[in-house]
């Protein structure tokens, strides 16, 4: 099942088929997929064929809580390989996150990031990551910040090709540096 990562609250491993019920019940959510740039989820089938196609995906993780059966109630990854439309350089990754609406506000998802931030830096020797919100999004603006990103830019328009749209994005940047200053490597319980 490959590399399995773990915070106070969570486990962070990889997608199975199996998990097509538990991504099906939060993904379908109508104010969890357009905020993110995707297609709320509209049957197991079609969720198991995003497990198949774009979860299965090296360093993406669904989230799964401690003592809840090892049912994933989000999913969080950084994109090693860059494209056209959001190259990256060596060194460089993208993180990307969400989580079910139920778990809205418990600080899940940026103890999540902190953790993969640290698989990142640590285990896989980024030098930076990337991380992008739509405009309005303000719970992943709010990660960002918790997790130490600075803004970097604004893409006025940023092609949302699953929604047919043209979005304002706001990109913000970790480096290995600022991450290993003491107040964010402290959250991860890292020794130096």
């Amino acid at each position: 099942m490959g590399i399995v990562l773990e915070t106070d609250r969570l486990f962070l491993r990889g997608w199975k088929d199996d998990d097509a019920a538990s991504l099906f019940k939060y993904a379908c959510d109508n104010r969890i997929g357009p905020a993110a740039g995707w297609l709320p989820h509209r049957n197991e089938a079609y969720s198991r064929a995003v497990i198949r196609t774009v979860l299965s995906k090296d360093e993406v993780y669904a989230i799964c809580l401690k003592g809840k059966k090892n049912e994933p109630v989000g999913s969080i990854g950084l994109t090693l390989n860059g494209s056209s439309e959001r190259p990256l350089a060596e060194g460089e990754a993208e993180l990307g996150y969400w989580i079910g609406v139920p778990f809205w506000g418990q600080g899940l998802v940026p103890e999540a990031a902190m953790e993969v931030l640290r698989h990142g830096f640590e285990d896989l020797g980024l030098n930076r990551v990337i991380c992008g919100y739509f405009d309005g999004n303000v719970k992943s603006k709010r990660v960002q910040e918790k997790c130490g990103f600075s803004y970097h830019h604004t893409n006025k328009e940023t092609k949302v090709l699953m929604l047919n749209e043209v979005r304002v994005e706001h990109f913000g940047v970790l480096t290995r540096e600022k991450f290993y200053e003491d107040k964010y490597y402290k959250k991860c319980n890292i020794v130096l």
